[in-house]
């Protein structure tokens, strides 16, 4: 085999095709991968636009054996291993091909699509650079053509729009030729190893011995094995003293990740973990031969590890206040904040600063994590903020007013009291951040109030509860009548409230709490232990006003919890955020789906007229045309902009798919919700399906409620709904309750062994609004439905009962159909259910 380091567009030029195997998974690069790439690209930029010297970025390798040529054909060649990046890469340059072509740089597009896309001169099959696997194949050449339904609801469709999205926020910076410099870092910059087959050898046996290799050495077993090597006298004795109790202290995990800070807390901002193993070599190499230096070296990266065992064990720390802060920033969770914490304890144990001022220092580090996730910032940079910390700080002041000054810049977007007042009232809380980051938030909350018996929140199990349920009765909806404005619905006011913070609290009574009338709910709330139930619970009555109400006084109290940035004031000039959220959702919409007005509004907490007025002065916003009125009608105000030639906008719409009736009303299955819109996004709008198996007694009470719920709401479907799970049941599956509101229902599969379980499971049943949701969302993740063709063949099987209805668009959501389709069809879903058993089984079968 050869080897040989080379760019991207050295690698592609040429009348060549790479072909995927069939023997090779479908592609699988999800929003994680896609924007690790992309940080590594901006990074590369960054520094072209400020003149550094740009080395090359190691991309990682590509391993090819030669394809069958035949006479005027192209050369193929068959990709081994490294189909993710090469797709990924191909994908990215589509988008950038057709971002460029909506600029108006129709050469520059042309341009992308001949020198990398495609062999000119070829047809068919031959035309395209890359061929995938067959399940991905129309789904990619459709990216590549710029058919109307490229970026489609599966991995290849999702990359696509990610870079799309990304090329148009990277846009909005305003950076002279930002778009020619991502253009060239992506052709000459990213650096592939490409290896190189010989003719005759045996493809799949490379492919096995590559992907069967067990455990590679981690990037800190490579730095211990060349610093020890570098200790031939003393080695033995620096690895019992220093390196092993620092190893045994911290774990393989957290040894890597201090190996990485210790990069970064010396300056070294750009440090990658990938890559951690070549920087510290570099910085070592001039130590070789002096045992004293590197045995210091050691040292030091010792006494650093016991500061960073204090950071995620905050118990180790000997000061009260310092202790506090950090145990309150390890509840937060997350790595984020570790770069600037450990500065923080390095100054305290070298008497740089007190043990007082970093913990006033940590406090304005949650105060900027909090704020921003209450206001929803988008979370780019954010890692790269705080690994610039340690080098950018202040050092001529106390380090509280050093770090409230590095996080106060402009760039770096702390929301101020304003700011953070306007989300309280309008953002939809419930999808920001992680759960348990907002049952943090309201705990500190319930905290302010002081207490005199305080909660002990470590042995509570609280979990959000909505006042204004998700899912209302309709006593609810006359209530909120009373207070709608214009033509505005009842609906449309409660999907704008019913997720902000001031409906939201904390209790261990969801099930109780369920969608019940405000008055049975203030019953039980009044038995809480929690001063901000009992405050809610004096209420005499529960809509729009005392939820506004609500938020105002949680403002106060969130203001005086975290303090702002220096100055405190909302930026002038400054674009509204939500704006940029608009963008980001519609951009990451699949072809062939629709939202509304309201869904945006709800989704950027707005109002649906807002919306409107700004889609109707950007109609080049992509995906624009996609938002319609709650009927699922194009708005008679939409117009393109003057000089757009584009077809009208129902008819863009059908030639991706959506499907509209005689009066011109979308498909209603189409329609993305701002739930779903929040998902694509990547936020973590729902709870976990799956938790801890609930007790014995608490099981068998959850069972009864579901079945309670389900009678009373559907008589009619009950007996099918019964039988359907226990079918489920007898194919070896269980069966598993929710405990919230209302008690949903998820039928389990465990297609692993004793040692590690694997649950997959297909549906979600809710007994009270009347819904199966298709898991999708959480398939995606879980063996052998990771694979878009067998998701693609669960959602075909189901569109073929009558009153099924799901769009292939949504094969990374949570789709749903009516419970009611179990009165008439419960057969027709058992041998859907005995598929899913089947391919499970098959699946463990093949893992062993």
């Amino acid at each position: 085999m050869r080897a040989q380091e080379i760019t991207f567009l050295k690698l592609v030029q040429g009348d060549k095709q790479f072909q995927v195997p069939l023997y090779q998974r479908t592609y699988s690069w999800g929003r994680e991968q896609l924007k690790r790439l992309w940080e590594d690209v901006g990074e590369l930029v960054d520094q072209h636009v400020s003149g550094e010297s740009t080395a090359a970025h190691f991309l990682g390798s590509v391993v090819l054996a030669p394809g069958q040529i035949q006479a005027g054909g192209v050369q193929r060649w068959l990709v081994v291993d490294g189909q993710q990046r090469l797709t990924t890469l191909m994908l990215a340059f589509a988008a950038l091909r057709d971002h460029l072509k909506e600029s108006g740089e129709s050469r520059a597009a042309d341009r992308v699509h001949r020198q990398i896309l495609v062999n000119e001169f070829h047809e068919g099959f031959d035309h395209y650079r890359l061929l995938p696997t067959q399940a991905d194949r129309e789904a990619y050449t459709a990216c590549v053509q710029s058919r109307a339904e490229a970026g489609g609801g599966d991995n290849i469709g999702a990359a696509y729009r990610f870079f799309r999205g990304a090329l148009a926020e990277g846009q909005e910076a305003g950076v002279e030729r930002w778009v020619e410099m991502v253009e060239t870092v992506l052709k000459d910059l990213l650096s592939i190893v490409e290896i190189t087959a010989e003719p005759g050898d045996n493809v799949y046996r490379i492919f096995e011995s590559i992907n069967n290799t067990g455990v590679g050495l981690s990037q800190s077993d490579l730095l211990r094995n060349y610093v020890f090597m570098l200790l031939p006298k003393r080695g033995e004795r620096v690895y019992q003293e220093l390196w092993l109790p620092m190893q045994q202290s911290l774990g393989p995990k957290n040894l890597e990740l201090l190996v990485w800070l210790d990069l970064v807390v010396r300056g070294n901002q750009k440090a990658k973990q990938s890559e951690i193993y070549r920087e510290q070599q570099k910085r070592l190499q001039p130590l070789a031969g002096d045992e004293d230096a590197l045995q210091r070296e050691v040292a030091q990266l010792a006494e650093r590890g016991r500061r960073f065992l204090r950071i995620i064990e905050p118990n180790r720390e000997s000061s009260a206040s310092l202790r506090m802060v950090l145990e309150r920033l390890a509840a937060w969770g997350g790595q984020t904040h570790f770069p600037l914490a450990l500065h923080l304890l390095d100054l305290v144990d070298t008497g740089g600063t007190t043990p007082d001022d970093a913990a006033e220092a940590l406090l304005y580090v949650e105060s900027y994590l909090v704020r921003r996730l209450i206001c929803q910032t988008p979370t780019t940079n954010l890692n790269r903020i705080f690994m610039e910390a340690p080098k950018e700080l202040e050092t001529d002041r106390p380090a509280a007013e050093a770090v409230r000054r590095f996080l106060s810049g402009r760039r770096r977007r702390w929301p101020s009291d304003e700011e953070l007042r306007e989300a309280i009232r309008s953002k939809p809380f419930y999808w920001s951040g992680r759960p348990p980051q907002r049952s943090y938030i309201l705990r500190r909350l319930e905290e302010s109030y002081r207490p005199t018996e305080p909660v002990d929140f470590d042995k509570a199990s609280l979990s959000v509860e909505h006042v204004l349920p998700q899912r209302p009765a309709q006593a609810w909806f006359d209530l909120l009548d009373e207070e709608t404005e214009g033509n505005q619905s009842p609906q449309e006011l409660h999907d704008l409230l019913v997720h902000t913070l001031g409906n939201l609290t904390l209790t261990g009574d969801n099930s109780k709490l369920s969608n019940h009338p405000f008055q049975r709910k203030q019953q039980i709330l009044e038995s809480s232990a929690l001063r901000m139930n009992l405050e809610i619970a004096s209420a005499e009555r529960w809509g729009k006003a005392e939820i506004m109400h609500r938020a105002d006084r949680l403002s106060e109290r969130a203001t005086e919890l975290w303090p702002g940035p220096i100055g405190g004031v909302k930026p002038t000039g400054d674009e509204w955020p939500g704006w940029t959220e608009l963008r980001s959702a519609l951009v990451a919409m699949p072809s062939g789906t629709w939202t509304t007005y309201g869904d945006v509004a709800e989704l950027i907490g707005s109002h649906p007229v807002p919306v409107g007025a700004y889609l109707g002065a950007n109609t080049t916003v992509i995906g624009a045309y996609r938002v319609l009125t709650v009927e699922g009608k194009i708005s008679p105000s939409f117009r393109w902009a003057d000089g757009n030639d584009r077809p009208p906008p129902q008819d863009l719409l059908a030639s991706e798919g959506v499907r509209f009736d005689s009066l011109g009303r979308a498909r209603h299955s189409q329609r993305l919700s701002a739930a779903e819109l929040a998902t694509l996004l990547g936020r973590d709008v729902t709870q976990p399906a799956v938790r801890d198996p609930l007790p014995e007694g608490e099981d068998e009470a959850a069972g009864e409620r579901f079945r309670v719920q389900l009678r009373e709401n559907w008589p009619d479907t009950y007996a099918g709904v019964v039988a359907a799970l226990d079918f489920w049941r007898r194919q070896g599956g269980h069966v598993t309750y929710g405990r919230n509101e209302e008690t949903s229902c998820f039928p389990m599969l465990d297609a692993g062994t004793s040692r590690r379980p694997h649950l997959v499971w297909p549906v979600g049943i809710y007994p009270v609004s009347g819904t199966v949701e298709v898991v999708f969302q959480y398939l995606k993740t879980r063996s052998p439905f990771d694979d878009t063709e067998q998701r693609r063949e669960l959602l075909n099987r189901l569109n073929k009962i009558d009153g099924i209805d799901l769009p292939e668009a949504k094969l990374e959501l949570r789709p749903s159909f009516p419970l009611s389709v179990f009165a008439r069809h419960g057969d027709e879903i058992c041998e859907v259910l005995d598929w899913f058993v089947g391919v499970a089984a098959l699946d463990l079968a093949r893992r062993g």
